[in-house]
């Protein structure tokens, strides 16, 4: 999952103009992977995820939209809605799609780089789901992301200060399970994020020019 416990991301003040058909079209896929999942061996299951050491053009992809068990895809998804929306509407379809997809690979990249022979299979949208993260924060680092920090309290960050905190949980956590079979892969959730503020960068339509005559 991408919150820590604690920390987790109940809504946000950014508000869209276009109706979010990406973003809802991706969480229907995921959520109908996984549970079509259900139903497939094992042996099928480590085809579609990926797994460092024997990388396959088929995996690269499939594996975003594979998930442990229902709580990793509930975390994913929900996170996905909160700040998919706007970096959808920001963007465009095709580009936010471009984003999310580009996202994933770099979380891969990150991970591999990390652990190059692992045998562990990954899978999850996470790293892709990062990289929306840190669009978000690039295109909307004013907007108050409500955040849920545990025993019914919850406040308001902006969002870069909730972009930055859950980056450092991020490193901090992959740092201290460097050469540890962590169960979670903090480095593909770090490299997919920096991807998302680059191509954020990158991507975002131009300020239209008004013309004066």
């Amino acid at each position: 999952m991408l919150n820590e416990r604690g920390f987790f991301p109940i809504g946000d003040s950014a508000r869209t103009k276009t109706f979010p058909a990406i973003t809802l079209i991706l969480i229907i896929a995921n959520i109908f992977v996984f549970f079509y999942a259900l139903n497939l061996p094992e042996q099928i299951i480590l085809k579609l995820a990926f797994i460092p050491s024997k990388p396959t053009l088929l995996a690269i992809f499939a594996h975003m939209f594979l998930h442990a068990d229902i709580f990793h895809l509930f975390g994913n998804m929900w996170f996905f809605w909160i700040f998919g929306d706007n970096v959808e509407d920001r963007l465009g379809k095709a580009r936010f799609l471009l984003l999310y997809f580009l996202s994933g690979i770099a979380a891969l990249l990150a991970h591999i780089i990390i652990n190059p022979g692992s045998s562990v299979p990954l899978v999850g949208a996470s790293g892709a789901i990062s990289g929306i993260l840190g669009a978000y924060m690039i295109l909307f680092p004013r907007a108050r992301v409500h955040v849920y920090y545990g025993y019914f309290i919850s406040g308001h960050l902006p969002a870069f200060l909730y972009a930055f905190i859950w980056f450092a949980f991020q490193l901090l956590y992959g740092i201290a399970t460097l050469g540890m079979q962590a169960g979670i892969a903090f480095f593909a959730h770090i490299g997919g994020f920096i991807a998302g503020m680059v191509l954020a960068l990158i991507l975002k339509p131009k300020p239209k020019r008004i013309k004066v005559s």
